[in-house]
């Protein structure tokens, strides 16, 4: 099958808002969880190309002309040229329609082709049980069902079906079985091309570097689980932050010290405040049945994420382990409160309303009691410290949501807090040199700094933030791009960290640096790939992309600092 070569680069997404597909610049499926975002998967040769499975496309000799998506959809059209011909690809998977799954539909090729389906379920650790219901009909585990325009056999548990030269083509992977299959697929496109068109005009942006931000909204969008607004991090689990390395973490859960950023990020967009209120409803609601402290992330169920289990996979260009789960989900990090008290304040400023108040209270409460305890920070390190970052973030969700308060007493509370935070700060989070550390006695800084003016916490020339940025242009920066400071494993082994790069950008707006802003952009604008997709890390001098993919607190971090440049340079609209 032609998935040994995969790389992260080339991958373009499908996806129902309940679930995604990943595939390569060929064709082929190499990532598919059915059902839900975080089940184990069907098709996971991005993980392992022998044992993973996939659903693979072989025609020989044909390369790649160009991919684009129809409209702000998610149906993908890949154009594949052959000397003999062209040939059209179009995948989608069915958005609120009579049925769910991936439909396929290929245009007449200039020369015969294979198509085999290798679905491996439960991440290859269960049999796979396959049944011949007719010749263009067979059964997966008796719930999932493939109908063909062509007939189809079963040959070493591989679905294989042959299409001749001259001839069009259809495929259907359906969640149930479908007794009019073309017909349900053609209502079902139709379909899912107006439910698209009703997501996508929640937001409607107009601007500077239109297309980078509508594919970025358009991937926050895949990202969401739709029936309860929570949003992934990232697609994939176990794509390495160092190639060969053990730095490898499942994505597939929603963290709390995204929201702020996520939300913020579709409320400046333009959204007319669906998706980010329900996204702040998914977070409130877990909060009612989860046991203080807060969890940094939640599972789609509102639940705290599960422990690490390893899988028998090879991995990404052999990098173990291969797991699912993330042992990060019991650490105490200040951030996750604070972030979500900031999206409930921008949602309360921008759409005038107090809604989860309770909640949002409680949290607040969180942060008044224990702002004075270590916790281990925006990267979730094993040690624990009195991480800047996070006193920076607790100082300022408390300003803000005081603002909100209907009670003097607790207004007054959350505001004396706060300054105490800050005074905290002053005194024992700057280094010898005058920057702001990593933590209270470090003498290293970090990219989260460049946050602080934006949040609002400093202004961008005061002293202390001068230092810190002129430590990580010396310190931290290579092409444009810049590495984020870890504790427990030395960062110079990892890639560029693009979310902290966007920040520095966004920094540099604010101190009304053009020329600077649009440097920084564009080393960020080339790990985005033709489906607009970008990585968590990316390695300034071979361009190769690290981490889980797509990266939704990258996408939202360039939408934030693309924003702002708009709203700094673009005043007058031009």
């Amino acid at each position: 099958m032609k998935t040994q070569h995969i790389n992260i680069q080339d991958l373009a997404m499908i996806g129902d808002r309940r679930t995604c597909a990943l595939l390569d610049k060929s064709g082929n499926i190499v990532w598919y969880c059915p059902k839900r975002f975080d089940s184990p998967s069907y098709f996971a040769a991005l993980l392992d190309a022998e044992a993973g499975g996939s659903w693979s496309l072989e025609v020989e000799g044909i390369e790649l002309e160009k991919r684009n998506y129809l409209e702000d959809s998610a149906v993908l059209q890949t154009y594949l040229t052959h000397k003999s011909g062209s040939l059209l690809l179009e995948d989608w998977m069915p958005l609120d329609a009579s049925f769910y799954g991936i439909c396929r539909e290929l245009s007449a090729s200039p020369v015969s082709y294979t198509t085999r389906i290798a679905y491996r379920p439960n991440y290859n650790r269960r049999k796979p049980e396959l049944e011949v219901l007719g010749e263009r009909h067979v059964s997966l585990e008796f719930d999932f069902h493939v109908h063909a325009s062509h007939p189809m056999e079963i040959v070493d548990d591989i679905i294989i079906c042959h299409v001749p030269a001259g001839e069009k083509a259809w495929f259907i992977l359906a969640e149930k079985y479908l007794d009019r299959p073309l017909e349900l697929m053609e209502e079902a496109r139709e379909l899912t091309l107006k439910n698209w068109r009703k997501v996508s005009q929640r937001i409607t942006y107009k601007g500077p570097y239109e297309e980078q931000v509508r594919n970025s909204l358009r991937l926050l969008r895949l990202l969401t689980y739709a029936q309860n607004g929570g949003i992934i991090a990232a697609a994939t689990t176990s794509l390495p932050e160092v190639p060969g390395g053990e730095r490898n973490y499942d994505y597939r859960y929603v963290w709390l010290r995204d929201a702020a950023m996520i939300v913020s990020a579709l409320a400046r967009a333009g959204s007319d405040g669906e998706e980010e209120r329900k996204f702040l409803s998914f977070m409130c609601s877990a909060m009612h049945r989860i046991p203080k402290p807060v969890v940094p992330m939640l599972t789609l169920d509102e639940q705290p994420a599960g422990t690490q289990q390893e899988l028998d996979f090879k991995g990404y260009k052999n990098s173990k382990p291969v797991q699912y789960g993330n042992g990060a989900s019991n650490q105490l990090q200040l951030d996750a409160n604070s972030n979500v008290i900031i999206a409930a304040k921008v949602i309360y400023n921008r759409y005038d309303t107090r809604e989860h108040w309770d909640t949002v209270e409680q949290m607040a409460e969180f942060l008044v009691d224990n702002w004075e305890k270590p916790d281990h920070g925006i990267w979730e390190e094993t040690q624990k410290h009195q991480y800047t970052s996070s006193k920076v973030v607790a100082s300022i969700s408390l300003h803000y949501i005081s603002e909100h308060s209907q009670d003097e007493a607790q207004k007054k509370r959350w505001q004396d807090t706060s300054k105490e935070i800050r005074k905290y700060i002053d005194e024992n989070c700057i280094t010898s040199d005058g920057a702001y550390a990593v933590y209270a006695g470090s003498e290293d800084v970090d990219v989260t700094a460049a946050l602080f003016p934006v949040w609002g916490f400093i202004e961008a020339d005061t002293p202390q933030m001068l230092k810190t940025i002129e430590r990580l242009e010396k310190e931290y920066c290579q092409q444009n791009l810049y590495r984020r400071h870890l504790v427990d494993y030395d960062s110079r082994k990892e890639g560029a960290f693009l979310a902290g790069t966007c920040w520095v950008a966004q920094y540099w707006v604010m101190r009304q640096d053009k020329e600077k802003f649009e440097q920084i952009i564009g080393a960020v604008l080339n790990f985005m790939n033709d489906a607009g997709i970008m990585p968590e890390e990316g390695d300034p001098e071979t361009g190769e992309w690290l981490g889980n993919v797509p990266q939704a607190f990258v996408h939202a971090s360039l939408i934030g600092a693309i924003i702002d440049y708009k709203n700094e340079f673009y005043k007058s609209g031009s």
